[in-house]
Order: structure tokens, then sequence, then C-alpha cells
């Protein structure tokens, strides 16, 4: 049974030991979606298992792929190299990557194909990514510009260039690199303006494609070109996740204490671990974050800057407002049920009111999750530190990362938990 809240006990002492986080969320799914492309059998290792890893694997099922799961960190995906249209519309729950990159997908479909969501996925914009396929001449339509979204798919495309704005989200840009490779001619794929929600991830897109046969080159730094190679079957192995890795540095630094996360910081390839730098500087963090480029680490970031020094004020992420959900809003209400003005909003800026002495009070507060995982997991961080901080759905952390209040129970953290 779900809890409903969970209130952490500060441990009041360092944490040391051994954590290994799980795998990458944002490299499973595309790793998922390309072995399912694929003809043939892929194997990959060290993957995530969650809510959000699962509702691609189910969706990939409903389209003819067969996918095994022989142990708590693999998938064995075999595909025929073409996905068939499924019987029901494809439910994603509020799983951005499996939404964004289905939807583009289905084009490669010979059929129709819906993608909906949640009521948290149903009011995430996905407008532009069908805006740029209807430019292909493919149909696709949303009736409010958020899933649920409908394509009646020919098999493939004949356009040889799409544009796309990426800045709400670079996950659009992704959708359309990893769907090109299915196109009958070479694409190239351009976006509108420089500015874009995380370039990282466009480079962990175009990795994972190459590891699965595609040929895809960078041919300035607004686009990007595709052969119509498809894609073929391959073993991949997926680094851990370096946003579920934030909260343990984040840990490690706030208690004084030793984590060994078994992977070194320089070894992640994935944006958010551009965070520990700035973790690391704790308590000395800069007096300006731009976060733009470490998206899902920034609400680990504002936790942390709450014991900092000196105030910390995050600029580049109005793009928070459209994820799991507003979480701009979600930081600044979960900061300033811990003491009124410790987080407060101006514009799309999130302002960290730092204050050491934090540390060892006891503040009792809830803090609304909005059943983000993100939320709960960054707010677990003042609790190390505050007495009386209480988790509400402490469950949802399920999207990402199941083990979470395992892995702090192991390294000597306890709770209160009100089911």
């Amino acid at each position: 049974m779900a809890r409903a809240k969970l209130t952490i006990i500060p441990p009041g002492k360092p944490l040391i030991g051994r954590a290994a986080p799980p795998g990458s969320k944002s490299i499973t799914n595309r790793a998922l979606l390309l072995a399912g492309l694929a003809k043939g059998t892929s194997r990959l290792t060290g993957a995530l298992k969650s809510d959000d890893t699962r509702y691609m694997a189910e969706a990939l099922r409903a389209m003819g792929v067969k996918v095994e799961e022989p142990d708590a960190t693999t998938f064995v995906v075999t595909g025929s190299g073409k996905l068939q249209p499924p019987a029901t519309p494809l439910f994603l729950g509020n799983a951005g990557t499996a939404t964004r990159f289905l939807t583009a997908a289905a084009a490669l479909v010979d059929g129709k194909v819906v993608v909906d969501g949640d009521e948290h996925m149903r009011k995430r914009p996905i407008g532009p990514l069908v805006e740029a396929l209807r430019s292909l001449g493919i149909d696709a339509s949303t009736e409010t510009g958020c899933p649920p979204v409908t394509v009646n798919g020919k098999g493939g495309f004949e356009a040889e260039r799409v544009r796309i704005d990426g800045g709400l989200s670079s996950q659009y840009v992704s959708a359309l690199l990893m769907m090109a490779a299915g196109g009958a001619r070479p694409v190239v794929v351009e976006l509108l303006g420089e500015h874009i929600g995380a370039l990282g991830y466009i480079d962990l897109t175009v990795a994972a494609m190459r590891a699965f046969g595609a040929k895809v080159e960078r041919t300035s730094p607004v686009t990007w070109q595709v052969e119509p190679t498809g894609y073929r079957a391959a073993d991949f192995h997926i680094e851990p996740d370096a946003s579920a890795a934030t909260y343990l540095w984040a840990a490690e630094v706030l208690t004084g204490g030793q984590i060994d996360l078994g992977t070194p910081a320089t070894d992640f390839t994935q944006p958010d671990a551009k965070a520990y730098d700035l973790i690391a500087k704790f308590p000395h963090m800069p007096a300006e974050i731009d976060g733009s480029q470490m998206q899902d680490a920034v609400p680990t970031l504002a936790v942390l800057a709450a014991f900092n020094e000196t105030p910390v004020r995050f600029t580049g992420i109005a793009n928070l407002r459209v994820k799991e959900c507003d979480r701009v809003r979600a930081l600044s209400t979960g900061l300033t049920n811990i003491r009124p003005g410790l987080g407060t909003e101006e514009g799309d800026d999130l302002i960290v009111a730092s204050d050491p002495a934090l540390a060892g009070q006891v503040l009792p507060a809830d803090i609304d999750t909005f059943a983000d995982h993100r939320i709960a997991m960054s707010f677990a961080l003042a609790g190390l530190k505050i007495g009386g901080i209480t988790i509400l759905d402490p469950d949802c952390v399920a999207k990402t990362f199941p083990a979470y209040w395992d892995v702090l129970a192991s390294l000597g953290v306890a709770y209160d938990e009100d089911a």
C-alpha cells in the first residue's frame, strides 16, 4: 500500500557507505526505443527499472516488440525492424521521454497510434513536436497542444528537412532525430533559434543512435543530418543516472560524509553531472546558478542552497515549469513551508535565502511533492539537517529511483512512517 507520508529523522552524523544509483532513465528509454526499432535482438545492461521505463517497455510490447527482463538491470529486446500499430492507445503515465519519443516514432508505424498519459502528462506541452511532424507530411494531431496525440502513420515519410523549436524541451529534438533514421532519404533536423532546453541530452541521443547503427552528424550549431539507415540490434551498457547521483553527492557534502557511488563523477556523460562541481563548492556555492543545461539537478541544488553561506539565484529554469509539475513553484512552496521567505520567485527565477543556521533546528513542514519524484528526493536532503521534514506521497520516487528511501536507510537515515 502506498505511504501517505514519511518524516525524515536527521541522522546527526556523517553518511558513510556505498550507494549505487540506478541506471540512467534518459539513456534507458533511448536505448529501449532504438532496440525496438532495430531488427534483431539487443541486450541492454545496467538499465533502470522504474515507472518511466516500464511504460516504454509496455508500449513497445504493444507494438509487437518482444521485451524480456532476465534480471533487475537487463532488458533483452527483439524487434523486426518495424513497429506495429497497437490495438489500444499507449498509456505512458507521466513519462515525458516515452511520450515524446513514441509520438515521433509512431510516424514509422503503418497505422494509427494514440499516445496518451495521466492527468499530469495531459498538461505537458507537445504542440511543437506535433507541428514538426505535420511539416513532414505526417498526419499527427492534438486537440489541446498536450497529450493525447493521434498519429496516422504510413510506415515512414519522404521529407528531407524538419525544423523544430527546442526551447521548451530538448526531447522534441531527440524524438525527431531518432525517428529520422527511419525516413526514405537523408533528413536534416534544424533548430528554430539556438536556444534549447538542454543540449547535452541531444549528445546522449546521438551517441545512442550511433551505437545502434545510425549515421548522424551535427553539421552546424543548429542542424543535424541523419542518414536513412534504420537501426541494427546491439548490446548496450547504460551508465548510472546522474540526476539520481546528485542527491547522494549532496547528502555527502551536507553531512560531511563519504558516499562511494561506484562511478566517479568525471565518468558520467549526462548533462546533470555538471552539478557535481557546484555541489563540491558547498557551502560556498555561487550567487547565481544557470540551470538551463542541468535542469533535473536544479531541485537538488536549490534545497542544498538553503544551507549555503550566501543566497543563491537560479536562472535559466523557465522550462522547469512544464516538467512533471511546476518545479519552480514546488521548490519555492516547499522552501517557504520550511521557513517563510526561504524560497521566492522573481519571474521564472528562484531565489533561495540561504542560512546555514537552519541546520540543527526543528522546523516541522509538510512538503507537497505534487507527485513529482524530484521534489520528493530533493527535499529529503533538507530532512538530513532539519527536524520535522515530512515528505507527502513519498512513493512517487518510483518514477525513476524506486529504491531511494532504502538507499538512504542503508547509509544510516531513519524515518517515521504514516501509511
